[in-house]
């Protein structure tokens, strides 16, 4: 069983569909009724165009149809109970033989869970291979308490992972300062630099785009050491559920990507073929991949002696941004919001963790505040005996 993904070759009624992930089951024939299922969810139904969420879906029905396969398992065999399911296995194989990280099972089981509804809809199956409960949603007595819905019930699905909720990692000051202070490849920097300082994704910086890179000491209508908005658009680069929106961008970070295109990355495009529009080169000319970002901060990791992971300098630009705008007396929108809209959010809800964060730092600012005057008295003491 393999999954490839289209070329541009795959069309319909003129559109291509580049990238759309295709099960080939072992004598070449797509694997049935998983593939169908994809082209209803991605295409027919307009949920997603994006080619990333193409690719998510593809990968997490593959890994659980090529277990099945690997096992001798049939996807619609009936158990007499849902603790024995072929999906319940599935799930204590990815938990326990891989100790995979409990929200990627759920990720992929979520997947799975719809395409069983899915064909019970259609009535492919009489029986779902899970259980289900009604569950009434904890009250909400939050910043947007208010339009929350009382007494709101949901569905709890039985084959789920318990996932306890984790704490959100980001990289402190200090920590920063390190990693920009670090003897580092110019492409990695750039790409440092741009994700920590704009909260863009892995996905979003490795596609961010030449074209999008001036010198912005002959633009008009820039004054030196403002922010630069650069509004991002899906026809250019890859972004997360296809949705447009602007970021800011400092003077100085614009200026240092200006002259990387103009040095580095000339050099790295001559060691390729010059297709690759993409800012940000390897040493190949070609683009950064999703491994190759993650090599990328494992080299910090190493140089720095500390953990970092992509996500985290997003979530480091959430933080302290929220926190500078909150502090601020001359911002005059909602900070809140701001961040919400420059991180790509479809939720306040998910911009609020940040507010968590916050109150952790000014609760870490404090207690180190009181720590040195603990010390100063300790040395006043001291000094008098």
């Amino acid at each position: 069983m393999r999954l490839v993904f289209a070329t541009k070759d795959l069309t319909l009624a003129g559109r291509s569909f580049e990238g759309f992930p295709l099960l080939i089951g072992p004598e070449g024939w797509p694997v049935e009724p998983a593939q169908t299922f994809l082209w209803q969810a991605l295409i027919e139904s307009g949920e997603s165009l994006s080619d990333l969420t193409w690719e998510a879906y593809g990968r997490r029905l593959f890994d659980y149809f090529a277990f099945l396969d690997a096992n001798g398992l049939a996807w619609n065999e009936e158990s007499p109970a849902h603790g024995l399911s072929v999906l319940s296995r599935y799930r204590d194989w990815s938990s326990g033989e891989l100790s995979l990280d409990p929200g990627t099972v759920n990720n992929r089981l979520a997947l799975v869970v719809r395409f069983y509804r899915w064909a019970k809809q259609r009535g492919l199956i009489t029986i779902l291979p899970f259980g289900e409960k009604r569950v009434r949603a904890a009250s909400h007595h939050g910043l947007l308490s208010h339009v929350a819905r009382p007494g709101a019930e949901n569905t709890k699905v039985s084959v789920m992972v318990r996932d306890r909720k984790r704490p959100t990692k980001f990289l402190t000051k200090d920590q920063v300062k390190v990693c920009l202070a670090a003897d580092t490849d110019p492409s990695h920097q750039i790409l440092f630099h741009l994700m920590v300082r704009t909260g863009l994704r892995s996905c979003e910086v490795r596609s961010f785009p030449l074209k999008y890179v001036f010198n912005p000491r002959l633009k008009k209508g820039l004054r030196a050491g403002q922010m630069i908005s650069i509004a991002l658009d899906p026809s250019d680069m890859h972004i997360k559920y296809d949705r447009p929106r602007t970021i800011d961008v400092p003077w100085s970070l614009m200026e240092d990507m200006w002259s990387y295109s103009l040095h580095q990355r000339a050099i790295r495009k001559s060691q390729g073929d010059g297709s690759v529009t993409a800012l940000l080169l390897t040493n190949e000319g070609r683009h950064y991949s999703k491994d190759s970002v993650v090599d990328v901060m494992k080299s910090y990791e190493r140089k720095c002696g500390f953990y970092v992971r992509a996500h985290m300098l997003r979530h480091t630009y959430g933080t302290y941004t929220l926190l500078a705008l909150r502090k601020s007396k001359d911002f005059e929108g909602e900070p809140l919001l701001y961040v919400r809209d420059r991180l790509g959010h479809s939720d306040v809800q998910t911009t609020m963790i940040y507010l968590h964060l916050i109150n952790q730092l000014e609760a870490q600012s404090v207690l180190a505040h009181e720590d040195e005057i603990d010390m100063m008295f300790m040395a006043s003491s001291m000094r008098q005996n």
